[in-house]
């Protein structure tokens, strides 16, 4: 069964996330490190994990599939769920992939090394309404394609 889990903490598309998901009929588990307001629907689970290090991350990993689709902005967490064989959205609509993922990680360790040693590298763009609207274009296209893999396969 398809699902969305959404690394909530620091996500600002929930709301797309859930109207997506509304619309395909797909549940909604939304993993968090503290108490955060959820709509009361019946296809969204709230997790609270815990103020843990990397808490969320590891309860996420731990339950991917085949069939889950992660939306997250961490790529430490993307690369462990695609390497469980589930599916990865970046809140820009971005999809990482086993082809984009290497780069993407050693990327991040190049800017953490220049962190450390004083560089002022800056932070990611500023989240914008063309990033709102391709994540509610790259989550459906998902999951009208996953959907459409569960029914080629269950033939």
């Amino acid at each position: 069964m398809i699902q969305i889990m959404v690394d909530a903490d620091a996500c600002p598309v929930k709301e797309e996330a859930y109207k997506v998901a509304f619309r395909h009929d797909v549940p909604v588990v939304v993993v968090t490190n503290s108490r955060l307001r959820v709509p009361d629907h019946p296809r969204i689970t709230r997790i609270v994990v815990g103020d843990g290090f990397d808490a969320a991350d590891d309860w996420i990993a731990e339950r991917v599939t085949a069939t889950t689709i992660v939306i997250t902005a961490d790529i430490l967490l993307a690369d462990r769920c695609l390497k469980m064989g589930g599916f990865v959205l970046a809140p820009t609509g971005k999809p990482f992939t086993s082809a984009s993922i290497g780069n993407a990680v050693a990327i991040r360790a190049i800017m953490a090394d220049l962190r450390a040693g004083g560089e002022n590298v800056g932070g990611p763009a500023p989240f914008s309404k063309a990033d709102r609207s391709r994540f509610l274009s790259a989550l459906d296209e998902m999951l009208v394609r996953m959907a459409r893999m569960a029914r080629t396969s269950a033939h």
